[in-house]
């Protein structure tokens, strides 16, 4: 059965990304958003170090919050004017550094795509920013997370040998002169290695051939000695 890879951020990731300054006035972001048809903007410094995130839900939030009815008396004396003030920035700001987000879930290039995956569940997103160096590298998405599922896992050198060596005697099976009774065959790093008896040197060379033919095979190894004049009598 096939297995599903498990890659690493740094070849999932979206490599080209659009940013922004702090003081990009929020109306440009909107702007950029649409243009490239993206939903996620980071914020970086002169340095290009990651100050925070403005997605299309802070732009939703922004404009959802424009119609806020002022609290009562009564609300307003249990709410925390803190978390309202904060709110209000966010509402009516109008560069990134006002509305952006900036608790941004970030992981470096070599976190496998399970990791991340289970960042967005715990954290319900629909990206994570990957930063090496202190640096922004890229951006995985959902969607990016997505071919992950497509990319068959590399399997392990030695189970590969294996399924060469079974492929290898399936096609001695086929073949009535090969000397599958009295060979064996090993092998390792997609070199296939012939042990035991051969019949006749024709026999050793459509053997190396019949080897060869198999997908995997880097290379073939005839240590076979010919076969004992004793042997020879019952074949």
């Amino acid at each position: 059965m096939t297995q599903l890879n498990n890659p690493q951020a740094q070849s999932l990731m979206t490599r080209s990304v659009v940013t922004v300054l702090p003081t990009t006035q929020v109306r440009e972001i909107a702007q950029i958003l649409c243009e490239r048809g993206i939903s996620a903007v980071p914020v970086v410094d002169a340095t290009g170090r990651v100050l925070g995130l403005v997605t299309e839900a802070d732009l939703i939030r922004r404009l959802a919050g424009l119609d806020d009815a002022p609290l009562g008396w009564l609300g307003g004396l249990f709410a925390d004017p803190a978390k309202r003030a904060e709110r209000y920035a966010r509402t009516h700001g109008m560069v990134a550094e006002d509305i952006m987000t900036q608790n941004v879930v970030s992981v470096a290039g070599n976190t496998p795509a399970s990791a991340i995956a289970q960042l967005m569940e715990q954290n319900n997103i629909r990206r994570v920013l990957v930063i090496d160096g202190g640096q922004l590298a890229g951006i995985v998405s959902r969607a990016d997370l997505l071919h992950a599922l497509t990319m068959p896992q590399e399997e392990a050198p030695g189970l590969v040998d294996e399924h060469i060596r079974q492929a290898v005697m399936e096609a001695m099976r086929r073949e009535s002169w090969s000397n599958g009774y009295y060979t064996t065959v090993g092998v390792r790093g997609g070199v296939v290695t012939f042990e035991g008896f051969r019949k006749d040197g024709g026999t050793s060379r459509g053997m190396h051939v019949l080897a060869l033919s198999v997908s995997g095979v880097r290379g073939v190894v005839d240590n076979t000695t010919l076969m004992p004049v004793a042997f020879m009598a019952g074949v």
